[in-house]
């Protein structure tokens, strides 16, 4: 019995360590660049508030009856792509949700899609989209809000990820953003899961970013080198948003 309670407690300790050992690990992150952070706040076209699941930014003037809910890579703080993301609400007038997922990492988020677009009652049409493995955990919240309690899904924006599960079936209007240096989503892992999105579904290269060039959190392992600052990623990412809109029929 001793030598038995032994094997036990020792087991448990393992586990005990191993809980322990994830837990450090997946609150280990990414942190937000504080100059960056502090430009997006201090945009005069663009309202940012603090909301229990992430961040809601808005138009300071009437906005298009749109919305994001963006969901970031992992282990990447949410405030990191604040810089980037309000770009978005600038050029095209989107408002935009950006989630904080559990224990920061989107696939450990099992809370549905309205969970976040509550945040934002009066947007009533919504697109879904994130990066990295945010991106591929927007995949399947777009097939997920299909039944008729969800919210309006009509579109899905990937911002150098790629999906998992097939939507190629769907009439979604799909974006994906691919960075030319991108070392973890390379562009020719894109282009080989390219089969699970619809037939219609628009790609646009960004010149000169890497995989981390779609947030700003500093460099991460295994990724290609940037050739372009900040501020030509982000308006980039916003030209290529705000044109989608417009050949999809969404801006308005």
């Amino acid at each position: 019995m001793r030598r038995a309670g032994a094997v036990i407690v020792g087991v448990l300790g393992v586990v005990a360590l191993a809980v322990v050992g994830f837990l450090v690990w997946s609150h280990t992150v990414f942190s937000g660049e504080r100059e960056a952070s502090l430009d997006a706040w201090r945009s005069a076209a663009v309202e940012i508030s603090r909301t229990d699941s992430g961040f809601l930014l808005e138009p300071a003037a009437a906005g298009a009856d749109l919305g994001l809910v963006f969901i970031p890579g992992a282990k990447v703080e949410p405030s990191a792509y604040l810089y980037k993301l309000s770009g978005i609400v600038e050029e095209t007038g989107m408002t935009v949700v950006v989630t904080h997922p559990t224990l920061n990492l989107a696939f450990f988020d099992t809370r549905p899609l309205e969970a976040f677009t509550e945040a934002a009652p009066d947007v009533s049409r919504w697109m879904v989209g994130g990066h990295s493995l945010g991106g591929v955990r927007a995949c399947q919240l777009v097939e997920g809000g299909a039944d008729d309690a969800a919210p309006d899904v009509v579109g899905l924006v990937l911002f150098g990820s790629y999906c998992a599960n097939d939507l190629s079936g769907t009439d979604l209007a799909v974006l994906s953003l691919v960075g030319e240096h991108d070392g973890l989503s390379t562009p020719e892992k894109v282009a080989s899961a390219a089969h699970l999105l619809p037939a219609d579904a628009e790609s646009v290269l960004i010149a000169g970013a890497n995989h981390a060039a779609f947030g700003d959190y500093g460099p991460q392992p295994g990724d290609g080198v940037a050739t372009a600052d900040r501020q030509a990623v982000r308006d980039e990412i916003s030209g290529a948003v705000k044109e989608f809109l417009g050949t999809s029929g969404l801006a308005g």
